[in-house]
């Protein structure tokens, strides 16, 4: 076992002190400084000197701990202070050996209970302090969603955008406490939504259908969007620099794969850049950041990249010197003969796979169908 830290998060519900464990009553009453919300200090007899978090909060985080460093600190959290909590950050900032986690009962576990939810079968999606577009990424017919931190009416007004206002929600508020109340009705209340999903399918797997984006033409196609995205290999937490992004179609499918994914779409036009955004939020992935500038300038200052997609671009001096030195995975697509020359090139110094890609879609052709091929794509991938 571990030396006893010096600081303790407490979980504390809404049925306050009468619910904590005897342990958790013991830490806060051995505590000489509490801090938490107001809400949940006011759970607590007198005692410890009382801090509430100021707002803020992060910015005055450090000073305040650093200015009760030596005293034993208990800090309140809601329900299990790991789930969208203040836990999460302390034992980032302090690591788990110097932050003790007494976790109560969830929002989750009791929204959970109250509805009869497998764990295994429920998504859980937070949009506490974050963009409420997050839930559309998980949106499916019969799927079973709780969304932490939204209102009921922000929740309904995008299931209708989406397709989904046949979707059943269900409020519930003040969960644990003696207040808790489970309805269809809005609130403004401290509450869990749990949304049962009725609404047309979109797939997670790469290659969504290309009416899925809003776009001006400038768009890497369905079929070599699925090749590119194969060959880039997402995997969870990983980051992409999407060069040349026009509607931002594969930042977006990445970004999709896994919650913890990110991405970067690098477009030096303003309006297709605005366009990436509104496709991020409409297809679930808002956290996706859109840089305006052109490449390579606009690439100094990014984060080192796991994996590199360059659809545009390939003409102009430095944009392949700018990607190769960061030793990710790289996929470049080229449809003119300066652009794969460029690729051809690329090939012949650095290695890895030059595939040329035809596709060709039935249509009709007087009274019977024949094949329209679409501009033929060269692709250049490598991995370290």
């Amino acid at each position: 076992m571990r030396e006893k830290s010096p600081l303790t998060v407490v979980g504390i519900g809404a049925d306050g002190w009468a619910g904590l464990s005897e342990r958790a009553k013991t830490v806060i009453a051995d505590a000489e400084v509490v801090f938490g919300g107001p809400r949940q200090l006011a759970y607590l007899p007198s005692g410890a000197l009382q801090v509430p978090w100021p707002s803020p909060l992060l910015p005055a985080l450090d000073g305040l701990l650093a200015e009760h460093a030596s005293r034993k600190i208990c800090v309140l959290a809601s329900g299990d202070p790991l789930l969208s909590g203040i836990g999460t950050t302390l034992v980032q900032r302090l690591g788990i050996d110097h932050v003790e986690i007494l976790p109560a009962l969830s929002s989750v576990t009791l929204a959970r209970a109250r509805l009869g939810w497998p764990a295994e079968e429920t998504e859980v999606v937070t949009v506490v302090g974050r963009d409420v577009h997050r839930v559309n990424r998980v949106l499916a017919p019969g799927r079973r969603i709780l969304v932490l931190g939204s209102t009921p009416s922000a929740i309904a007004d995008l299931l209708k955008a989406r397709g989904y206002g046949e979707s059943r929600v269900t409020v519930l508020e003040e969960l644990g406490g003696p207040d808790e109340r489970v309805h269809h009705s809005d609130s403004t209340a401290l509450n869990v939504l749990a949304i049962e999903c009725v609404g047309p399918p979109l797939s997670l797997v790469g290659g969504l259908p290309d009416d899925a984006f809003e776009h001006d033409g400038q768009l890497t196609k369905r079929d070599l969007r699925a090749s590119a995205l194969a060959r880039l290999a997402p995997t969870p937490g990983e980051l992409l620099w999407d060069v040349g992004a026009g509607a931002g179609s594969v930042a977006i499918e990445w970004s999709r794969v896994h919650p913890s994914n990110r991405a970067i779409a690098v477009e030096r036009d303003p309006e297709r850049a605005a366009r990436i955004g509104r496709n991020a939020d409409t297809l679930g992935v808002p956290e996706l950041r859109v840089v305006l500038g052109s490449a390579p300038e606009a690439l100094t200052d990014l984060p080192k990249p796991d994996a590199i997609f360059v659809g545009g671009g390939l003409t102009v001096p430095g944009v392949l010197d700018a990607c190769l030195p960061t030793g990710a995975r790289i996929v470049a697509h080229g449809v003119t003969l300066e652009s794969e020359q460029a690729l051809a090139r690329a090939y012949g110094e650095h290695g890895g796979e030059l595939v040329r890609l035809s596709v060709e879609q039935a249509a009709p052709l007087g009274g019977f169908t024949g094949w329209t091929p679409a501009r033929t794509v060269t692709q250049w991938s490598i991995a370290p």
